[in-house]
């Protein structure tokens, strides 16, 4: 019964050894397609009207989704009559992402498409990474996990409001330390923010519970073209590290979601003073982060990710591994 007993426990142990030999293979390939798709993918989602949008137009007659195609989008409006060319009926504008999302899709169909990206790792340290508009669904489908490994998670949330870091997670009235983003170390080219407030979590509701809190306190106000318009970008991370202590393998990653302020036209948003210099600020930004992705798209040798907070804070997202 011995010699049975070791026999079996040998044949289980090359079994172990052969399956996850096989997943690791397997996760390598996967990564490599995702590679050969791009490490940067553009989404586009429209989103459904609200209701007072509802009652004021009779739905979205100017976007047009190709039937069949799933990477483009149309853009019409009226042709205004200028004098020294003929006038056309209408102005048409292609548009092409990776995916587009018409308003009718689900936050389900969203995420398959996303969560081939989101569940890329390696047994050592990558990011595997998305920016997104935030979504507090996101976050708790995020549970394939690799079988053996133990796993810890922590989350932040800040806001960069006028080229200034702000801590969104802590209590109401208390002042944290100025905080500022800096290298893990002089040899490192990975980047971190000392002083930010890092919670663990282990279940959704303390993720639904941290971002509530996170978003109560971003900073907002009212404009020419918004009631309550977000005055700065946010960005919300959600860590994730793991072990597995048999085979002494060790990995590391992170998710990262931004809530991008959005841009804004001074002669229609009507901003002065404060509103003004925000203003100002969220624009130089979406413009330095256009201006980065360009780069990385083009392969240039310089990436000017040091233009803006909003960059120099997303270049481990941005470059390397991350996608």
């Amino acid at each position: 019964l011995r010699e049975v007993e070791e026999s079996q426990r040998r044949l289980l142990a090359e079994h172990e050894e052969r399956i996850h030999g096989l997943e690791m293979e397997r996760r390598r390939l996967h990564n490599d397609i995702q590679e050969l798709k791009g490490n940067i993918r553009v989404f586009c989602r429209v989103r459904p009207l609200l209701p007072e949008e509802r009652e004021r137009q009779r739905g979205l007659p100017h976007l047009h989704f190709p039937p069949q195609d799933h990477h483009s989008l149309v853009l019409t409006r009226p042709d205004d009559s200028q004098v020294g060319r003929e006038r056309r009926a209408e102005l048409r504008y292609d548009f092409s992402f990776d995916r587009v999302f018409p308003p009718g899709a689900s936050q389900h169909e969203i995420f398959q498409e996303i969560q081939l990206l989101v569940q890329v790792w390696a047994p050592k340290p990558r990011n595997s990474t998305q920016i997104l508009a935030q979504d507090s669904q996101i976050p708790p489908r995020i549970h394939k996990f690799q079988p053996g490994f133990t796993y810890h998670f922590s989350a932040s949330f800040l806001e960069i409001y006028n080229e200034s870091l702000r801590d969104l997670l802590l209590g109401r009235g208390e002042r944290g330390s100025d905080l500022e983003i800096r290298r893990l170390g002089p040899a490192s080219e990975e980047l971190h923010v000392p002083n930010l407030t890092w919670v663990p979590v282990e279940s959704e509701e303390q993720v639904q519970e941290l971002l509530l809190r996170a978003s109560s306190q971003r900073s907002v106000a009212r404009t020419g073209l918004n009631e309550r318009s977000s005055r700065s970008h946010s960005v919300f991370q959600l860590r994730i590290r793991g072990q597995h202590a048999a085979r002494d393998l060790r990995c590391a990653s992170s998710l990262t979601l931004v809530d991008l302020a959005g841009s804004e036209r001074l002669e229609k948003s009507g901003s002065v003073g404060s509103r003004l210099r925000e203003t100002q600020s969220i624009n130089s930004s979406l413009s330095a982060l256009g201006l980065v992705i360009s780069a990385l798209c083009n392969k240039e040798a310089h990436i000017p990710y040091r233009n803006s907070k909003l960059t120099f804070l997303l270049q481990n997202c941005l470059g390397g591994h991350a996608k």
